[in-house]
């Protein structure tokens, strides 16, 4: 009859360090970790906009200035995708929140280059230079004449 010699593979010892580590990852994971946000930087601001966006029956997209009233944009359906992709994200997101659709979004030109994109109700905001120049420029149009 054959013998069988049984030999552990791992001694005792890197089995537990293994086993802890594993335990520490699954906990640094699943933590909350604290809030980490890029210093805002003392850019002035150059110029801004504020405007309420709202659906047409056509499937257009009116941009309205907040403070005059007046018509700013129209957005005919299949132009502009990324302007109505992400003024209908944002509009989701107030839905979600059962936010309506009065508070005006507001578009900002900063000294350092920057463009954001604030949404006054959920107190959103994004950087437009971060989805590239071209999309930057789709919103940059909204801006008062001159002040881009």
């Amino acid at each position: 009859m054959p013998r069988t010699m049984r030999q552990d593979v791992f001694g005792r010892a890197p089995v537990i360090a293994m086993g802890l580590a594993i335990l520490a990852l699954v906990g640094l994971t699943i933590a909350p970790l604290p809030s980490v946000r890029a210093p805002e930087t003392a850019a002035a601001l150059r110029s801004e906009r504020s405007f309420v966006a709202a659906d047409r029956g056509d499937g257009a997209v009116v941009l309205t200035d907040a403070t005059t009233g007046r018509d700013v944009l129209l957005i005919a359906p299949g132009e502009d995708g990324f302007m109505r992709a992400t003024l209908r994200g944002l509009a989701r997101d107030r839905r979600l929140r059962d936010l309506g659709p009065e508070a005006p979004f507001r578009l900002s030109s900063w000294s350092d280059g920057r463009l954001t994109l604030d949404d006054t109700a959920t107190g959103r905001r994004l950087d437009l230079l971060a989805f590239g120049q071209t999309q930057a420029e789709a919103f940059a149009r909204l801006l008062p004449t001159g002040e881009k």
